[in-house]
């Protein structure tokens, strides 16, 4: 199995699977589902360099993360849809 190990202030998410069917039942055809904005942490970067000073990663592996619609890039390995993205690009940790 391969694994991705991201440079500086990227991250790996896994996003969570597209809504199936609304509140009230109805399912959602394909060509109608929303891109998804919340995703797992699978792999983080080691931070990055600002003004020679070293900043660290605020997002670790694990955490349930939201962000913007089109960010990241998709990337395939194993079979298995990812994006990666720079830290920035996430809006938030999701607590539950």
């Amino acid at each position: 199995m391969a694994s991705i190990q991201p440079l500086g202030d990227r991250v790996v998410v896994k996003a969570q699977p597209a809504e199936e069917k609304t509140a009230s039942g109805l399912f959602i055809p394909d060509t109608a589902k929303e891109k998804p904005q919340k995703g797992t942490v699978i792999s983080v970067g080691t931070g990055r360099i600002e003004n020679g000073t070293k900043i660290d990663m605020t997002v670790k592996e694990g955490d349930t993360v939201l962000y913007g619609k089109y960010s990241g890039t998709e990337i395939t390995i194993d079979e298995e849809e990812l994006l990666i993205m720079r830290e920035t690009d996430i809006l938030g940790i999701v607590t539950e």
